[in-house]
């Protein structure tokens, strides 16, 4: 399939709001196009100077428009897919375009193992005394909270390339573990440097069984 492609530095997950300021002519053209012929477009994401993978998304709402004719949209996020081809502009267009296949994402995961990585956000959530709202495990995907539990760019960008629900949930798990036990010995320590220089009862130890 051939798509309008509006490549950024910025990964969006399928399901999630994408707010944009609109101010160069070849994206102005682009949206009235979406306005006018209820086209989609892709957000290619830019990542170590290459465009490889991004999201299709769907003009929702123009919000605000300025006296220069920039924009501010509000379009949502849809489908994963692959750059096959890129070209700088389409025939008789201002933007890029290429050709992309769509991911078949999965949704296979079970209740278990959404309860089990919202049990884990919640205690990254705990240990950074954040506060955290409780989601029901049926209603929490591996996209619900992907921007706010501490992946970097680069995670973010292998996440938005598996397929299988239950990998994404498991690579999401394996994550928010490691970060756990950074943060606790992270806490650990903070608590020995802010004991220092304060007096501590040690037990005297009982000599009699020592051994050398």
């Amino acid at each position: 399939m051939k798509l309008p492609l509006f490549p950024l530095q910025t990964i969006f997950f399928p399901g999630e709001t994408v707010p944009l300021h609109i101010f160069e002519e070849r994206y102005k053209q682009l949206i009235h196009d979406c306005r006018s012929e209820a086209i989609t477009f892709g957000i290619p994401v830019f990542i170590n100077n290459t465009i490889s993978y991004g999201t299709e998304v769907q003009l929702v709402e123009v919000v605000n428009t300025y006296e220069n004719d920039a924009m501010d949209v509000v379009c949502v996020a849809r489908q994963v897919f692959k750059i096959l081809s890129f070209e700088q502009q389409m025939e008789e267009k201002l933007y890029a375009g290429g050709e992309v296949r769509f991911l078949d994402l999965e949704y296979d995961a079970d209740n278990t193992l959404r309860k089990e990585v919202l049990d884990n956000i919640e205690i990254l959530y705990n240990l950074m005394e954040v506060p955290f709202s409780k989601i029901p495990p049926e209603q929490f995907n591996s996209y619900s909270l992907a921007h706010k539990m501490g992946l970097s760019f680069e995670q973010e960008y292998e996440l938005l390339q598996i397929p299988k629900e239950t990998d994404r949930l498991n690579f999401i798990k394996t994550h928010l573990e490691t970060t756990i036990r950074v943060l606790k010995e992270i806490n650990r320590t903070k608590g020995i440097i802010e004991m220092n220089g304060h007096f501590k009862n040690f037990d005297p130890l009982d000599f009699k069984d020592f051994k050398i």
